[in-house]
Formats: C-alpha cells, structure tokens, sequence
C-alpha cells in the first residue's frame, strides 16, 4: 500500500519518521511530506501559531503537491493529528484514495462531501481535548453520510499525541494497540 503520513502541528519529528519506518517493516510505501519546511516545535501553541502564520491554503497546497506524484497508484493518506485533518481533506478530494487513516485528528467535513465507501479508521484519546464527544459525533455521522465506511478506535486515559514517545502525552500500551490495529487496517485495503 502507497501512504502519504502527514506530521502534527510539531512539525516533522522522530516519530512521525518512526511511525513510517514501522509501516515500511509491515510492507508498505511511506511518503512523509514537510509542511512546515524543516521546523519543528516544542510546544503545540508554537505549532499552531506556525500553522496560523503560514495559512491553512498554503498548508494545503504544500500537501497536494506532495501528494500528486503517488496519487495515480492510489494513495491512503494518513496523519497526526493536525495532519489527520491535511490527510482527511485529501483523501475526500481524491477518487482513486485507497483509504484514510486518522491518528489523534480529524477535520471539518465540506459540504457536500461525498465519497464511495472509502475505508476510514480514526485513533483517538477518549476523552481528547482537541476533538470533544459532541464533536466526534458530528463528525462520524457527516463522515458517513458523506459515504465512508468509518471505524473509531478510542483510548481511554491516553492523551492527545500518545504515540510520541517524546511527548508527555505519550502511552506505550495504547501506542503499540493503536499500530496492531491500523496495521490489520491497512492490510485490508
């Protein structure tokens, strides 16, 4: 499977290269695109006000060129968090994406968002500070009626990027739960 893997608001950092090299050993393609041309940041405001100053278009616009090389083999966009929400709004864009998988993000749906039962999988810290229970709701039933086959994993107790091992959020048994998962997924496809 070809996986364009988009990084969080900190930018791309060891575990955005870690969580590709494990894709890779499960037999996968893995493009990890720079957004934020070699920054990073140690803290999520700095990430978002980063975000903020670059603009979401511009942001976007990097994403598609990234993407648009592999796009004809048929692509399953993937991201962190900030970079869920990238990879849902490509993935939606795209009719020949193989399928979405979404870690610790999601974004708003467009209106008229409109796919053929394309295979998402979201990852999600229960409860996330970033993507509250009302929201999650919303956002499940616009996928589906948009015409995804959606599945929410959630991870009571973990916070919100629990797959950095760099971060305070991070949770081991969680993280290795959600790669076995995502992995069965992606084989799937």
């Amino acid at each position: 499977m070809n996986i364009m893997l988009f990084h969080s608001s900190y930018g791309l950092r060891p575990a955005v290269h870690a969580a590709a090299d494990r894709l890779r050993a499960a037999g996968h393609q893995v493009q990890v695109p720079d957004l934020f041309e070699g920054r990073t940041f140690e803290t999520v405001e700095e990430g978002l006000a980063h975000q903020d100053e670059i603009g979401r278009d511009e942001l976007l616009r990097r994403a598609v060129l990234a993407s648009a090389p592999y796009s004809d083999q048929g692509l399953v966009y993937a991201g962190f968090s900030f970079g869920g929400s990238v990879a849902q709004h490509l993935a939606l864009a795209d009719e020949k994406a193989r399928g979405l998988l979404l870690l610790h993000g999601t974004a708003d749906l467009e209106d008229g968002a409109s796919v053929d039962e394309l295979p998402v999988q979201l990852h999600i810290a229960d409860p996330d500070p970033f993507e509250p229970h009302d929201w999650l709701t919303a956002w499940y039933l616009r996928m589906q009626r948009a015409g995804a086959d959606v599945e929410v994993h959630n991870y009571p107790g973990a916070g919100h990027l629990f797959t950095d091992p760099e971060l305070e959020d991070y949770d081991a048994e969680a993280a290795e739960q959600l790669w076995k998962v995502a992995i069965g997924f992606l084989d799937t496809l």
